[in-house]
Parts: C-alpha cells; sequence; structure tokens
C-alpha cells in the first residue's frame, strides 16, 4: 500500500451525473482512502483541459493508479487509457467506474440513495485499483481462414463476404445440398421476389469462388 499512489476523478458529465448524485461529497470521500494522493471533480473528464489535469497529476504526484468515475467504458474506456499512456503509465493501471449508467440515470429520484450508491462503486474500484497489475498486449499471427457452418442463405453469404475479402473459407453443410430453407420456397418477403432467382446465382458462386470449400454432407 506504501508503494501506491491513486488518483481519484470524478466527472459531472455536465450535470448528467452531478445533476443526480454529489460529486463533491464522492471526492471528499476518496481523499480520505489510504493511498489517494489527489482527488478531483470535473465538469468533463473526457475533454482535453481535465485530461492534460490527470497526465500532469501523474507526473509531478508520481501516480501509479488511476481511477475514474464518469459514463460508460463502451463509450471513453480508450480515451483514459490513451491518456495513461500519455502520461507513461501503463492503461491497464486504469479503473473505469461507471456511476452514470449504473447509478445517476436509474437511481435520478433519489438524490441522497444515488449518492451512497455511487461512493459504494466507486469504493469498490479504489479497492480493485489496488489490486490491478500492468499487461501488455501479445501479438499472435493467426490464419486467414474461416469456418462457416450451415450452408442457407445466410451462410452463403457470410462465406462469400469472407472469400471476397481474401479468407480461405470452409462452408459446411449437413446435408447433400446447400441452399437450405429458401430453397424449398417461391417467393420471398416483403419484395415478393423470385427465391431460385436470388439463390441459385449465390449457390453457384459459392461452388467455383476460389477461396471457398464446400464441404456437404459434413
Amino acid at each position: 500500500m506504501k508503494d501506491l499512489k491513486v488518483g481519484v476523478y470524478v466527472c459531472r458529465c455536465g450535470g448528467n451525473i452531478s445533476d443526480y448524485v454529489d460529486c463533491d461529497r464522492l471526492r471528499s470521500e476518496a481523499s480520505k482512502w489510504p493511498g489517494v494522493a489527489v482527488a478531483r471533480v470535473e465538469t468533463y473528464l473526457c475533454s482535453k483541459p481535465s485530461q492534460d489535469t490527470i497526465v500532469e497529476d501523474v507526473v509531478r504526484k508520481g501516480l501509479n493508479r488511476v481511477v475514474v468515475a464518469c459514463c460508460t467504458p463502451r463509450m471513453h474506456l480508450a480515451t483514459f487509457r490513451s491518456v495513461m499512456e500519455r502520461a507513461g503509465l501503463n492503461p491497464y493501471l486504469l479503473e473505469f467506474v461507471n456511476v452514470r449508467e449504473h447509478c445517476a440515470w436509474v437511481h435520478g429520484s433519489n438524490r441522497e440513495a444515488a449518492t451512497r450508491k455511487a461512493l459504494s462503486l466507486l469504493r469498490a474500484g479504489y479497492e480493485k485499483c489496488l489490486e490491478l497489475e500492468p499487461l501488455e498486449p501479445i501479438v499472435e499471427e493467426c490464419s486467414r481462414a474461416a469456418l462457416v457452418v450451415g450452408g442457407g442463405i445466410a451462410g452463403m453469404t457470410c462465406a462469400l463476404e469472407l472469400a471476397n475479402k481474401g479468407y480461405e473459407v470452409y462452408l459446411v453443410e449437413r446435408k447433400a445440398s446447400i441452399g437450405g430453407n429458401m430453397a424449398k420456397l417461391t417467393k420471398v418477403f416483403p419484395t415478393l421476389d423470385c427465391a431460385q432467382c436470388i439463390l441459385t446465382p449465390k449457390m453457384a458462386e459459392v461452388g467455383r469462388h476460389p477461396n471457398i470449400k464446400l464441404l456437404t454432407l459434413a
């Protein structure tokens, strides 16, 4: 614990969080936790000035763990991992706590309860960050081959898309012929086009495509 210096950053998200959660209380509580060297509240944590603040704190205060409490990681996880790299830290020493979708937006009618839950989520993120270890990406060569199971219209379309992009495709069909259920139809919804007019050209293209190996009765 004595070697850890944690930075905790809480985002107001322009009111999306701070209208429902007491962000200053989160900052105040987090500042008391062991190893927390800095705790801040930012209006837009994803903005360039706030990103620069994190980088500056890492450099000047020697932070080696960062916890951000903001929106969904689906939106900004890559953003803050990039900030970590700019600051010279391993990006996997970041812990991301979602207090917007998981808290503010679902408990907005009760500010006190929303704040308590946000504090609990933040504390959990802080505790997890203490156990984080640096990770490095693993680069492996992969085969440019794909297996497509099922020779219906979807399977054939998938196989052709991959084959046209240069992949070696193995199309596996359990029956003696490809075509699937569409081969039993006369017209297709919603245009009422001739089913065979759509299907048979694809069947022929699959059969002659140099990148597709067709395995029937498989």
